[in-house]
């Protein structure tokens, strides 16, 4: 039971009575008297509001949320009561979730449903659960609430943003891929073996065009090529203590898994084989390549709970672990962080050997706020993040010379530009 101001506003009668008594003692029996029936106006209110248990609640949501997003919850409330009931619910999202609302004024009559919405965003991935959802309502005269925890306590799990690949899938299946910055409309046209023959579209290759089928048809036409199928690329995911830097508000190493499982749909979709490394101090995880959805998912499950630590990672160990256990010439993709040149001379001495047989591509996160920095009207900022600048692009330089592949960017663009770069690398037959 919770009091409303209404019962405060007529319990003070009982003071008002108290001070007349110092001038009419008549006044002081009329104290306990008047307390009790306000006592008892309270107790009917409360009697007369509607309990709680009287409604049925179910909470839906996807099965799994995604970090960083916004992810829809659903709550359905059914009265099963034989009068209206007027209340108000509170959810209890998971401590660390934001959310637009969470509090609800409801008015459902008797037998009917409404469904209420609202969005959290989680801002870590692991185990959370959602609490129960407290109930609040008042009876006759509304001098008190009946409050409650009505019972919906919900175990979530969150896992890196998979929300963007159902985005993907669908964009993929309508030729818009576009919109999320990838420069192929849908994966396909990534071979070298002739199929068919197709109208142009606005990103296709103009290399491609066939000009004496443009001249028989009058309009572009261009080769359809089948895609190479049944390549490998390993993903290897670095958890170590310089993941732990933040970019963009968010660790790196989140936005690295966020863009590696973008690109590990990619490789299903393409019909590729897909792979994955997790190293630290030592091998975490090892998924050996395969194709298929079910692979995706393994995948999926392997990283949905990993969490950068203040570790030395060991890269020597790792390329070693996966020299031995796969021998297949394969795109790697190795996502860490190379922030100077020395890191950069210190990984191509272990990454060399393995890059002389596979394509290698590293991986790295750039911060928003280096680019901010360079443009500040501060001179010591600005200097500093230069500096800061060109010792990432001299430790990319080391790189690219010695055959590595490179790709630094964005939070926001390192996704789309790294399905680019697995696209690119396909269009070329290096693999």
């Amino acid at each position: 039971m919770v009091f409303r101001t209404g019962f405060f506003v007529l319990l003070s009668g009982s003071l008002v009575l108290s001070v007349l008594g110092i001038a009419d003692p008549r006044f002081l029996g009329l104290v306990w008297p008047y307390t009790g029936f306000v006592l008892l106006l309270a107790g009917v209110s409360y009697l007369t509001a509607p309990d709680g248990r009287e409604l049925r609640i179910e909470r839906r949501m996807d099965r799994v949320l995604s970090v960083g997003v916004e992810n829809l919850v659903r709550l359905s409330v059914t009265n099963e009561s034989d009068r209206t009931i007027r209340c108000t619910l509170r959810e209890e999202p998971p401590p660390g979730f934001r959310f637009d609302r969470r509090e609800f004024e409801v008015e459902l009559a008797p037998g009917r449903a409404v469904e209420l919405r609202y969005h959290v965003i989680p801002s870590e991935r692991g185990d959370f659960f959602f609490r129960d959802t407290f109930y609040r309502a008042s009876g006759w005269l509304r001098l008190v609430f009946r409050q409650q925890a009505l019972k919906t306590r919900q175990v979530v799990r969150v896992y890196p943003n998979v929300l963007a690949l159902r985005k993907f899938d669908l964009l993929n299946q309508r030729g818009h891929l576009r919109e999320i910055g990838i420069r192929r409309s849908r994966l396909r046209s990534l071979g070298t073996d002739f199929e068919s023959l197709r109208e142009y579209v606005p990103d296709d290759d103009y290399r491609r065009i066939d000009w004496k089928a443009t001249a028989r048809r009058g309009t572009l036409i261009v080769r359809e090529y089948e895609a190479e199928r049944n390549q490998s690329v390993v993903l290897i995911v670095d958890y170590g203590r310089l993941m732990m830097a933040d970019a963009g508000g968010r660790k790196k190493l989140d936005h690295v898994l966020d863009a590696s499982l973008l690109l590990a749909n990619a490789v299903i979709h393409a019909n590729d084989q897909l792979g994955l490394l997790v190293y630290g101090d030592r091998v975490e995880r090892w998924i050996p390549p395969k194709k298929g959805r079910g692979q995706l998912g393994e995948v999926i499950e392997a990283v949905h709970d990993l969490q950068a630590e203040p570790i030395a990672s060991d890269a020597y160990s790792a390329f070693a672990y996966l020299s031995s256990r796969w021998k297949r010439r394969s795109l790697i993709v190795v996502f860490t962080e190379v922030d100077q040149p020395e890191v950069a001379k210190q990984l191509l001495s272990i990454l060399g050997p393995l890059a002389r047989h596979h394509v290698c591509l590293v991986v790295t996160v750039a911060d928003p706020n280096t680019r901010r920095l360079m443009e500040s009207s501060d001179p010591f900022l600005s200097t500093a993040a230069r500096l800061v600048e060109e010792d990432r692009e001299r430790a990319s330089w080391y790189l690219r010379q010695s055959g590595v592949r490179t790709l630094d960017a964005e939070p926001e663009a390192l996704a789309a530009a790294l399905v680019n770069c697995y696209l690119d690398i396909k269009a070329a037959a290096v693999l």
